[in-house]
């Protein structure tokens, strides 16, 4: 008697369609890597003299406010009314340190605003010099100037 059927062809898995998906996936993600990196410098090249000398690093330390109202000298959390002496001791120790004033972007439960006004007002009558850190505007209105404040 006559078979009727076919037989089952063998199963087998094509790699090279595997391979272009994988080399897709790939390029896909070292581009997004390559569009990630925001250069906001003009590389320029640097001339080399022989009086030349290396930059030394300015220390730096950052006052932060989080959302949470608590507030912290470098990576230390500090009460309000303890953030002066603990100022006045670094600068001590580093009287060239560059202190920045940092407030951490969001709405929290908490009213952030007496906290930063009483810390600045702190600072300001010590004479400490403080720097604000922010991200540039989206864009500057033109009958807008801009002034420089500084405690």
């Amino acid at each position: 008697m006559l078979s009727l059927r076919r037989p089952e062809p063998e199963a087998r898995i094509e790699l090279m369609p595997l391979i272009d998906v994988i080399f897709l996936i790939l390029t896909f993600f070292i581009y997004a890597m390559v569009l990630m990196v925001q250069v906001d410098v003009m590389p320029v090249p640097m001339e080399s003299y022989i009086s030349g000398e290396s930059a030394d690093p300015i220390p730096a330390t950052s006052i932060t406010l989080d959302l949470n109202g608590q507030v912290y000298l470098g990576q230390e959390p500090v009460e309000v009314g303890q953030m002066l002496p603990a100022i006045e001791k670094l600068l001590v120790e580093k009287p060239d340190t560059v202190i920045y004033l940092v407030l951490a972007a969001g709405e929290g439960e908490i009213d952030r605003g007496p906290i930063l006004t009483t810390l600045w007002d702190h600072l300001r009558e010590s004479g400490i010099e403080i720097k604000l850190v922010g991200s540039p505007p989206e864009s500057v209105p033109a009958n807008t100037s801009t002034t420089d404040i500084t405690p």
